[in-house]
């Protein structure tokens, strides 16, 4: 059996203090928590200092503004799936091909969502999987509708490593792949983080016409031949397009 860490602890008794007061002075905080007064005003100083707390001129503590950032990540990744998930539930019964839903954190892309009822071969994607921007379809095809800026700096500083015999180790490739998606408006895989494992595409745009999601189709690397490429791409580009108009998004 583990032991709470006594300092975390007693940060949450303090936080959790501002679910019911909008503000909080410091004698309040130390008679509502019980807490000795030197033990919550070293707690008081460390929460401030990263941004979870912030003391007005008034004396009296807030919520920092790093909550407000949490609260709209929170808010905006279970917006995207509550909105994405119908479509994703009709595009896997059309094709009966595994369906993700996939966000950018940093330098990876994580899914969020996925719906393989259908699919009778369970394939390496899962929730709460990471993978790194520039191995997958739906990993790139956030990547490649980022700024160039954002893209230049990313190409010039990631580390390329191999996790099947699909993945693309060369940056000159991975440049033209990004142009390709670009042009196309999807993003095709093939045994790049699985072998024998493949997958399609397309970008998710918020109301500011920026990329804020992927969703993919995926599933055996026969499946996906030259002659089902076009149809699938269309299905994958439609249902993209439905949720990004759900985020608001209106195409030039």
């Amino acid at each position: 059996m583990y032991s709470k860490n006594k300092t975390v602890v007693r940060s949450m008794d303090i936080l959790n203090l501002f679910i019911n007061h909008a503000e909080l002075t410091f004698q309040e905080i130390i008679d509502l928590s019980g807490i000795p007064k030197t033990t919550v005003y070293r707690m008081l100083m460390s929460l401030e200092e990263m941004g979870l707390l912030e003391k007005g001129t008034d004396a009296k503590y807030r919520l920092g503004l790093m909550f407000l950032s949490f609260g709209h990540l929170v808010s905006s990744r279970l917006d995207i799936r509550r909105i994405a998930l119908p479509v994703m539930q009709k595009l896997h019964d059309e094709v009966d091909e595994a369906i993700n839903l996939i966000i950018r954190q940093e330098d990876e892309a994580i899914y969020i969502e996925k719906i393989d009822t259908h699919q009778k071969v369970r394939l390496y994607t899962a929730i709460g999987r990471r993978s790194p921007l520039y191995a997958g379809a739906c990993s790139r095809v956030i990547l490649s509708f980022l700024s160039q800026e954002e893209i230049e700096r990313y190409v010039d500083e990631v580390e390329l490593k191999p996790f099947a015999a699909g993945t693309i180790t060369d940056k000159e490739r991975l440049c033209e792949t990004i142009q390709q998606t670009k042009r196309d408006g999807y993003a095709i895989s093939h045994s790049e983080l699985e072998n024998h494992t493949s997958a399609i595409a397309a970008p998710i745009f918020n109301h500011k016409g920026e990329i804020v999601a992927g969703i993919s189709m995926a599933g055996i690397e026969a499946h996906y031949q030259a002659e089902q490429v076009p149809l699938f791409a269309e299905k994958v580009k439609e249902a993209a397009r439905q949720i990004s108009e759900r985020l608001g998004y209106r195409h030039a």
